[in-house]
């Protein structure tokens, strides 16, 4: 039984560069690709764009996967005249079950959490993993984190090892509390290093907008794909980290 488990979370920014400058969904790619992650959670990404050109095939999330992961699902959150993003998530092993679950907390802003269960061959019980990306205000925030709280609650056995990946939007570090009350999870670089990572903006990260929470795992390493050299690739830094189910 294979226990190590590699994950990532990335904002994409819909594939383009900070001021939608240009196409960068290829050099998306390859940073994921060398990421060498078991499973990619994805925020802002474009499920159909009538209005860039169609330089690869499918939705972006299906580009990115390649022949890499050849599991994934997309939940469409914003929706737009020439086109709709949302979430993504990829994964080497089989997507058994997934939930696409609409979290606006306010008509002009529309946001979703992505949740999924996969089967990971080996293990007794279902890995569930979901996929967030949250309010700009943080009125908005704490009531979606509530309603995260409460599926959690009442979709996830408390023995099912538990993954929440995403773009919290948290620059007030005020998530964890909410979280991890009641829930036994813990935030991958708060365990690691003491506090979340900063990723944002990902040319020189300052925020601690993205994180990582997991329940039923032991926590190897985790990094962030930052700085200047990944500045070209979106605004938001990518986060990585291996783990060992308990």
């Amino acid at each position: 039984m294979n226990r190590t488990l590699s994950i990532a979370t990335f904002n994409i920014h819909k594939g383009v560069t900070s001021f939608n400058a240009r196409l960068v969904l290829h050099e998306q790619r390859e940073l994921i690709r060398r990421l060498q992650a078991d499973i990619v959670f994805l925020q802002e990404v474009r499920g159909e764009h009538a209005h860039h050109p169609r330089s690869f095939n499918g939705a972006q999330h299906e580009y990115l996967a390649g022949d890499i992961w050849q599991n994934y699902v997309y939940g469409k959150n914003a929706v737009y005249p020439a086109g709709h993003h949302g979430n993504a998530v990829l994964s080497k092993y089989p997507i058994v079950a997934w939930e696409n679950v609409d979290i606006s907390a306010h008509v002009i802003e529309q946001r979703g959490m992505l949740h999924c269960e996969i089967a990971i061959p080996g293990w007794d019980k279902h890995l569930h993993c979901i996929c967030v990306h949250l309010g700009l205000l943080a009125r908005w925030r704490r009531r979606q984190l509530f309603w995260l709280r409460d599926r959690i609650e009442s979709l996830v056995p408390a023995d099912c090892p538990l993954i929440i990946a995403g773009d919290f939007n948290d620059w007030r570090m005020r998530a964890g509390r909410i979280l991890a009350d009641g829930l036994q999870l813990k935030e991958v670089f708060e365990t690691t290093g003491g506090k979340p990572a900063r990723s944002f903006p990902s040319v020189l990260p300052l925020f601690r907008l993205d994180r990582i929470y997991v329940r039923g795992f032991h926590i190897q390493h985790a990094q962030v794909h930052g700085g200047p050299q990944f500045a070209r690739f979106s605004d938001h830094a990518a986060l990585s980290a291996v783990m060992t189910r308990l």
